[in-house]
């Protein structure tokens, strides 16, 4: 009999098994691919390795900017890959290392629930039946492909995040279908490569949940690179490479490319593993299709003992969600007290320069119906950004309460707000004031010293 009996070896799942195996629980861990998930396989790890392979080589290329010349760059793609292979392997035995530490069994199995009695769960896999007291759900995602009239058709001119990451030659032009975070970095990393790269958005922005003004600020910086974008398009078919779709005038248009990224979101991998077995109730949207697994605070199900975290929650599709996620879940198991909170999940997007953001946009904080004011500043007003950014634009954004200027939300473009994002984070989760922001000693000089400047325009 097991403690805890965990499916799905991603950030959630395998953080969980970590976390319960140091506090002395008996852990079974069921992945079926690759230890590590979507985020370490096919997905986080992956992109931005080849995307820092693409900022080194247009570092390269503008090193004129810094005062220093390379003559005739150029990349050699397979190499690119290969590396990328390199990093997840590396990773990945990471992972592994850290279950044989904390004393979990990985079982490389397909798992299936076959139902639950008082002592537990029962747990398929290979020919064998695991027992345990306690069942968390991880099961992931995986990548939403709309039936589009003419996509099976298209045969592997279509592709999703999960077999770009694998191109053996780079595509001379690529169609991105989706201007979310997946659709933008591979359009980043192609374009700096050299593709011709056009994204179709259904949407009137890309990065629809992002900031209005800082995802039109990163458009505008792509479309300089050459980055075609059609925004408020609709995709109507697909012909062989070519993508069929509607403007915003109804008018009937066309483009092609040798690769077609179909990147309009992700679902939750909710079927195949026996959930029906034991009546776990599922979360519904507007329409009434299931869209995720339904839990409270504490990640619990409505069924005893089951616990779901991640992407299968089909809440919040980040991989340090699932992992923050996967620790509630474990620490009440443990008898502890802990909730899922969700107001301080920042969100990235690696493109270059980057976009960070956590907690409410403007647009949220109106649809709330909350009193509020926005501080801002260019990022240029950090020292070292000049330094490090030539010729480079961003900006840093403050959402306060209106009131008590209490710091609902920080958005960001610029490099490296992916690795300062963390500040904001702090702030949020410990509800300080921009006054109380003033007063913390940031390092100079540095780029995060941007969030202690924003905050003295408040007026």
């Amino acid at each position: 009999m097991y403690d805890l009996a965990i499916i799905g070896g991603g950030p959630g799942g395998y953080v969980a098994a970590e976390r319960a195996g140091a506090a002395g629980l008996k852990v079974v861990l069921f992945e079926r691919k690759s230890l590590g998930g979507v985020c370490l396989n096919e997905g986080c790890i992956p992109t931005k390795t080849l995307l820092y392979s693409a900022k080194v080589y247009n570092y390269a290329k503008t090193g004129d900017h810094y005062g220093v010349y390379v003559s005739d760059p150029s990349f050699k793609y397979d190499e690119i890959v290969a590396r990328k292979n390199k990093v997840v392997k590396k990773l990945v035995g990471g992972v592994k290392a850290a279950m044989k530490g904390n004393k979990v069994e990985v079982v490389a199995e397909n798992a299936t629930i076959q139902g639950r009695d008082n002592e537990g769960v029962k747990i398929e896999a290979g020919g064998n039946v695991y027992a345990a007291k306690n069942l968390l759900i991880c099961t992931g995602s995986e990548a939403a492909v709309p039936p589009f009239p003419g996509l099976k058709e298209a045969g592997d001119v279509i592709v999703t995040n999960r077999e770009i990451l694998d191109l053996t030659e780079r595509p001379e032009a690529l169609v991105v279908i989706g201007g979310g975070v997946i659709g933008m970095e591979f359009a980043a990393f192609f374009s700096t490569l050299g593709t011709k790269v056009t994204v179709v958005e259904m949407l009137p922005k890309i990065l629809g949940p992002l900031d209005d003004e800082i995802s039109e600020m990163l458009q505008k910086q792509y479309e300089k690179r050459g980055v075609e974008f059609c925004l408020r398009c609709k995709v109507t078919g697909i012909e062989g490479n070519t993508v069929v779709y509607e403007d915003p005038e109804g008018k009937v248009c066309r483009v092609s490319g040798d690769k077609i990224l179909v990147s309009v979101g992700r679902r939750a991998n909710l079927q195949g593993f026996g959930l029906e077995n034991i009546g776990v109730e599922l979360a519904l949207n507007p329409a009434g299709r299931p869209y995720g697994i339904k839990v409270d605070e504490k990640m619990k199900t409505n069924v005893p003992g089951v616990y779901a975290a991640g992407d299968v929650t089909g809440f919040s599709m980040l991989a340090h969600t699932a992992s923050r996620e996967g620790e509630v879940a474990v620490n009440n198991i443990l008898g502890k007290e802990d909730r899922m909170r969700y107001n301080a999940i920042p969100g990235v997007v690696y493109t270059n320069p980057e976009v960070a953001g956590v907690g409410l946009t403007e647009s949220e904080a109106k649809a709330k119906g909350i009193d509020f004011k926005v501080v801002k500043l260019p990022m240029a007003y950090a020292g070292r950004f000049v330094a490090e950014n030539e010729r480079g634009e961003g900006i840093c954004k403050i959402i306060v309460g209106a009131k008590y200027h209490e710091v609902l939300g920080v958005h960001m473009l610029g490099n490296p707000c992916s690795e300062i994002i963390s500040a904001a984070c702090v702030a949020i989760e410990t509800e300080m004031t921009l006054e109380q922001l003033q007063e913390v000693v940031f390092p100079h000089p540095t780029v995060s010293e941007i969030i202690k400047e924003t905050s003295f325009t408040i007026k």
